[in-house]
């Protein structure tokens, strides 16, 4: 690793799906791990090794400012199969890895777990940041471990499921921090997550119970059993029937996180709003859908200059072109505010703001 090899003013314009225009004053391809280790064994680079900024796909990121220190994005490429039994196989994927990609390897081999996660946008090095969900599945329930450079300890680690601290939308990934110049930054770098998926098929029972998913699996599987690519097929169909394409309409997916309540509560808000959807926790605590609580407040479809929320959906913010990240973030807020006049509940992004 020289200084060479770090590139300057590097516009990140299409390194984010929202399509924000912002600049890196330092920016670093992360091809393998070693480029990594050198990188913060370069004692020419001592200042961008406490300021960095860790960019994956760039689908969940809102950047509302050019990024000082360094950008190192993390492009490494590899699946290696590590061990497997007759019922269960250990997988180990690079950081740089197309999560939808991944999946749709996972399924074309008998690999289950994974198909409700399809089409969800973003890196595989991310997904345990976030801890990924949609349509009744987490990504925790799938990773044995992840590897990261610790920048606190400078070694590499190896966290296990449990290390990794994993809860709704959160993780350890989001908790550890290293405070740089007065702001936070992320102790761990991920660079590969190992995952423990089923092979047994006999084993494997489809998750449905989540919107249109059971209806649509079983069309596609007619006079079939079910199989995991038809969920996957039929989760793929509805998110494009749902959400844009961020090459066409920028967006980060689904922007807004849904709210955790108690019971006490979601009965109060029945005895207003009868109809609304809620999905009862295994901590005795309730999901409230956030998309539905942004369209009763009147913002679906809503487009406040370059930015809006998304006509079909609106648990999506878009940029329709030449705005800026903190005009979403400004819109975010405005909606944010006007849920909680509403019902009473806050709703937070879900997307990295920088």
């Amino acid at each position: 690793m020289t200084l060479s090899s770090m590139q300057h003013n590097v516009d990140l314009t299409q390194y984010n799906t929202m399509g924000f225009t912002a600049h890196a004053v330092n920016y670093l391809a992360i091809d393998a791990d070693d480029d990594l280790a050198a990188f913060f064994q370069n004692n020419d680079l001592q200042q961008a090794h406490m300021d960095c900024f860790v960019l994956g796909g760039g689908s969940n990121l809102v950047l509302t400012r050019d990024v000082t220190g360094a950008v190192l994005h993390m492009r490494q490429r590899g699946i290696r199969i590590m061990d497997e039994s007759s019922s269960h196989i250990r997988v180990a994927v690079a950081a740089g890895e197309v999560w939808h990609h991944w999946v749709m390897h996972c399924i074309e081999r008998g690999w289950l777990g994974l198909e409700n996660l399809a089409l969800i946008p973003g890196s595989v090095g991310a997904c345990p940041v976030q801890n990924i969900g949609a349509y009744g599945v987490e990504v925790k329930d799938t990773i044995d471990h992840v590897k990261a450079w610790d920048r606190a300890q400078h070694v590499w680690v190896h966290l296990s499921n449990a290390e990794c601290g994993f809860a709704y939308r959160d993780s350890v990934f989001k908790k550890e921090w290293l405070i740089v110049s007065g702001q936070p930054q992320s102790r761990y770098i991920i660079t590969e997550v190992v995952f423990k998926l089923l092979k047994d098929a006999s084993q494997w029972r489809p998750k449905m119970a989540y919107g249109d998913v059971a209806a649509m699996a079983t069309s596609l599987a007619g006079s079939e059993s079910i199989q995991a690519k038809h969920v996957a097929q039929a989760i793929i169909a509805i998110r494009q029937s749902k959400l844009p394409d961020p090459a066409v309409l920028g967006n980060a997916g689904s922007f807004f996180k849904n709210p955790i309540v108690s019971v006490q509560q979601l009965e109060r808000l029945k005895a207003s709003f009868p109809t609304i959807p809620n999905y009862p926790q295994a901590d005795a605590s309730v999901k409230i859908a956030a998309g539905w609580l942004v369209e009763q407040a009147g913002y679906k479809g809503m487009r406040d200059g370059a930015v809006g929320v998304y006509e079909k959906q609106a648990l999506v913010l878009v940029h329709h072109g030449g705005g800026q990240g903190r005009d979403l973030m400004a819109l975010a807020q405005r909606i944010s505010d006007g849920v909680f006049a509403k019902f009473a509940v806050r709703i937070s992004p879900e997307p990295i703001v920088y």
